[in-house]
C-alpha cells in the first residue's frame, strides 16, 4: 500500500471550480496558452497555488483551442521541443515575477498521449523540460514512452495515474469518445484508485488486470463535478492513511513523529 502520493488537478482552464479544488490537491498543472489560459489566468492560478501550498506545473499543449487540445494534430519532435519550451516559458515568467518558480511539466491532451507512445515525440518533449530545468520533475503516463525519455535524460519522472479515466490492456488510456473512457462515478473512481495504490494494478477495460506506478494521481479539472470529486478522493486517501504531497516535498511528520498531524 502506497503511503504517500501526489494529488495532481489541471487548473487555470477557464471551465472549473479551481477555488474549490486547490485545498484538496497538492500540484497543479496549469494551462499556459495553448489549448487554454492566457497572462491573465496565469496569474491568478499561480497566487490560488500559492494561497494553498500547491506545487505549480506547467499544462503545455497542441495550440488547438477549438478542440481544448484534445485533437492530434502533425508534430515533429522540433515542433514538440518548441512549443514545450514556448508556452512554459510563459508561465515561468508569471512565476518569477510572483516570486516563486515551476514544479513540474505535463503535457496535456493530444500532445500528452502522442509523447505517451511516440519515442521521437517524447524526446522532444523530454528535452524542452531538461533545458527549461534539469531539476524540474515531469508528469508522464505511467509506463510510457515519455517515463522512458525522460529517465534517459536524467529527469525526475512522476509516473501518473488516472482517478477517473479508463485503461487499455497495453496501459494506455481508452481514447476519448470510446465506451469505458470516463468513469463517471466517485464509486467506480475511487476503487480504481484503491486498486492501483494497494495492489499496483488497474482493471483494462477488456477486464485484465496492468501493472501499473503510481507517482501521481490525477483528476481531471473540466469535468463538472471536479471539486466534489476531489474532495471525495482527498477524504479517502487520508482516510486510508496516504499522505497527500508533491513529489521531491518532504512528508509532513506523522504524530508518532512528534508532528501535530
Amino acid at each position: 500500500m502506497h503511503r504517500r502520493i501526489d494529488f495532481n488537478c489541471d487548473l487555470g482552464e477557464g471551465c472549473g471550480d479551481d477555488a474549490a479544488i486547490a485545498p484538496c490537491i497538492s500540484s497543479a498543472s496549469i494551462a499556459c496558452g495553448g489549448h487554454a489560459g492566457d497572462d491573465a489566468s496565469m496569474r491568478a492560478t499561480v497566487a490560488l497555488c500559492l494561497r494553498h501550498g500547491v506545487a505549480i506545473g506547467a499544462h503545455p499543449s497542441f495550440e488547438d483551442r477549438a478542440y481544448f487540445g484534445r485533437r492530434e494534430l502533425p508534430l515533429s519532435p522540433l515542433e514538440a521541443h518548441a512549443l514545450v519550451l514556448r508556452q512554459c516559458r510563459s508561465l515561468m515568467a508569471i512565476c518569477d515575477a510572483a516570486g516563486t518558480r515551476l514544479h513540474h511539466v505535463k503535457p496535456h491532451g493530444a500532445l500528452y498521449n502522442l509523447a505517451a507512445r511516440d519515442p521521437a515525440v517524447a524526446e522532444g518533449v523530454a528535452a524542452a523540460v531538461h533545458a527549461l530545468g534539469a531539476d524540474l520533475w515531469l508528469y508522464a503516463l505511467a509506463g510510457s514512452e515519455l517515463v522512458h525519455a525522460g529517465h534517459a535524460l536524467g529527469l525526475q519522472v512522476a509516473e501518473e495515474v488516472f482517478a477517473e479515466r479508463g485503461y487499455e490492456a497495453d496501459g494506455r488510456l481508452t481514447p476519448r469518445g470510446q465506451p469505458g473512457a470516463v468513469i463517471e462515478d466517485l464509486d467506480g473512481a475511487l476503487a480504481q484508485v484503491r486498486t492501483m495504490l494497494r495492489e499496483g494494478e488497474v482493471q483494462a477495460r477488456d477486464g485484465s488486470r496492468v501493472p501499473i506506478r503510481a507517482d501521481t494521481l490525477c483528476l481531471h479539472g473540466d469535468r463538472p463535478d471536479a471539486a466534489a470529486f476531489a474532495r471525495a478522493l482527498r477524504d479517502a486517501l487520508e482516510a486510508d492513511g496516504v499522505s497527500v504531497v508533491a513529489p521531491g516535498i518532504p512528508s509532513p511528520p506523522s504524530r508518532s513523529d512528534g508532528g501535530e498531524g
